[in-house]
């Protein structure tokens, strides 16, 4: 199972920088906002602090911190996966990890975690997220789904 969350890790990292690599360099955002859809924007958003902006901060040791804390939960997570009792866990640690060491990346680069998918409908608005946030995301859903629903084998059907 190792190879196989390995993998799916590897793939989240590498759309999450290509797509961040889209928006920044290829299209040029800058501080526009590009309308895809009423309720869809592309925007260009640093995140200085941690999921959808919470405990945002200026302080130059925050990128570090945030980064060290990142790192370790990514390990924990490896040791996590090579225990992996099946497929949906594997895949649901390889996406987290890979959404983790994508947004560590930003924050050992930039400083900050780029964001750009803007969502908005009924006068709600969501935080701007990426790629990387959205695979956390699934991924932690799906191991929940795992740990709390999934039927285990040799459970006893009622």
């Amino acid at each position: 199972m190792l190879r196989f969350g390995s993998g799916i890790a590897a793939v989240i990292f590498v759309c999450d920088r290509f797509t961040k690599w889209l928006v920044l360099d290829v299209w040029s955002l800058g501080d526009r906002i590009y309308e895809v859809a009423p309720f869809f924007n592309i925007v260009t958003v640093w995140n200085t602090g941690v999921s959808f902006g919470m405990l945002q901060s200026q302080s130059p040791t925050t990128p570090l911190l945030l980064s060290g804390l990142a790192l370790a939960i990514v390990v924990a997570l490896f040791v996590w996966l090579r225990r992996a009792e099946n497929r949906l866990m594997a895949f649901s640690l390889g996406l987290v990890i890979g959404g983790a060491i994508g947004n560590t990346f930003d924050r050992l680069m930039f400083g900050a975690v780029f964001d750009f998918l803007d969502f908005h409908v009924w006068g709600y608005h969501w935080p701007a997220f990426n790629v990387a946030d959205t695979a956390i995301i699934v991924g932690v859903i799906a191991l929940l789904y795992d740990g709390l629903v999934r039927p285990r084998q040799g459970d006893a059907e009622t």
